[in-house]
């Protein structure tokens, strides 16, 4: 542990962050996991998929993701729905 004041801020500041980060790309894998699945048995509805979409550009919007990570994400969520279509 850190015996600056400023720097255990830090660290706390970072812990939070973490934890927000963590929350939200489970969220995001949770999402990708349903449309996966909803693919699979043949019962994906477009809300899904946009809400899956949305939660994906929204992680790259925030900084969480890199953009490129969220395209090629979306990229491949896409060519699996197109493919079962």
């Amino acid at each position: 542990m850190p015996n600056i004041k400023s720097v255990k801020k830090d660290v706390e500041r970072s812990r939070q962050r973490h934890t927000r980060n963590q929350s939200y790309k489970s969220r995001m894998k949770t999402m990708i996991r349903k449309t996966r699945t909803a693919v699979a048995s043949a019962t994906l509805d477009d809300a899904l998929l946009r809400e899956t979409e949305s939660t994906i550009d929204k992680l790259a919007q925030k900084g969480i993701i890199h953009k490129n990570a969220a395209a090629r994400r979306k990229s491949r969520l896409m060519k699996l729905v197109n493919q079962q279509r």
